[in-house]
């Protein structure tokens, strides 16, 4: 049976006419849709399901993913502004609690995209990042001999994000028999990914497989193996299935990346927020899925 939470309009003493004239559905990603494909597609996703149902949507995020406080701020503004519904990819889950309570103490309703927080009874909308990274580590394990050296580029490890597919490499690369010698952290970041896998390649040279946690840090990894000359030597699998990827992928630098469904996350995130709105139940967890992009489907996705 699943489970189901349903947040409350009348919290604190406010009701829905608190905020009935307000249509205006506030999505606040961790990154900037403008160059990174990721964040550009939550965004989308968002925007279409605002067009579709004649509500506004307004698209925000802080300047940089460490900008937790950028965000916090942001979060506050928009709660004195009275938005209507609030889908929140927070920067640091822990630091986001407390703006969290206060919009549902308002009466405004939240759900958590891509990113789970720690606000008990607020829905999560996006990836089992676990069972995602698992599915990396089974591909490079079958493209690997056992054994062999492999590392891992972390995101932002005090994100739910960055530690549940940091997590789920790990389980899923030592139980098929490969050693994990590095563990180095990129921030989701293409040059700090870059710059992770030059020391991993300096410290471990015979390193044969890399799992980076998402995209632009597997195209950072794909620079320092080529400017290495191992580009062919190292298998480099990642996670989000972006167009630069997948072209990565048809030209045989990249071997692999889980697709999630970013555009799904933005959709259900201003759905989900106007059932909340309405008084309507929502499942604790609202899985968007996963998909492994090769050869074989690389072109879908470019």
């Amino acid at each position: 049976m699943k489970k189901s939470v349903l947040i409350s309009a009348a919290v604190c003493g406010l009701t829905l006419s608190t905020f009935a004239g307000a249509q205006t559905y506030l999505l606040d990603m961790k990154g900037p849709g403008s160059g990174n494909p990721f964040w550009a597609a939550v965004q989308k996703g968002a925007e279409e399901a605002g067009k579709a149902n004649n509500v506004k949507v307004v698209v925000m995020s802080p300047p940089a993913e460490s900008d937790v406080q950028a965000q916090v701020a942001q979060i506050e503004d928009q709660i004195a502004k009275g938005v209507a519904g609030i889908a929140l990819a927070p920067t640091d889950p822990t630091a986001l609690a407390a703006v969290v309570d206060k919009a549902l103490k308002k009466g405004i309703p939240v759900v958590f995209v891509d990113t789970k927080g720690t606000n008990a009874g607020v829905s999560f909308i996006g990836t089992n990042n676990e069972v995602g990274a698992k599915m990396a580590a089974d591909y490079i394990c079958k493209g690997v001999a056992k054994g062999s050296e492999v590392a891992i580029l972390q995101g932002i490890i005090t994100q739910s994000t960055g530690k549940a597919r940091s997590d789920g490499a790990q389980a899923g690369l030592a139980a098929c028999g490969l050693k994990v010698v590095a563990v180095q952290p990129g921030d989701w970041d293409t040059a700090k990914g870059q710059a992770a896998t030059e020391n991993i390649l300096t410290a471990h040279p015979n390193i044969k497989g890399i799992f980076a946690s998402n995209d632009n840090m597997a195209m950072g990894a794909i620079e320092a193996l080529r400017s290495a000359k191992k580009l062919k030597n190292v298998m480099v699998v990642g996670f989000d299935g972006t167009p630069a990827a997948s072209k990565a992928i048809l030209a045989g630098e990249l071997a692999a990346s889980v697709a999630q469904a970013p555009v799904n996350m933005g959709k259900f995130g201003i759905e989900s927020l106007m059932k909340l709105k309405k008084g309507e139940k929502l499942d604790a967890v609202i899985d968007t899925g996963t998909v492994m992009v090769t050869k074989e489907n690389a072109a879908q996705y470019k």
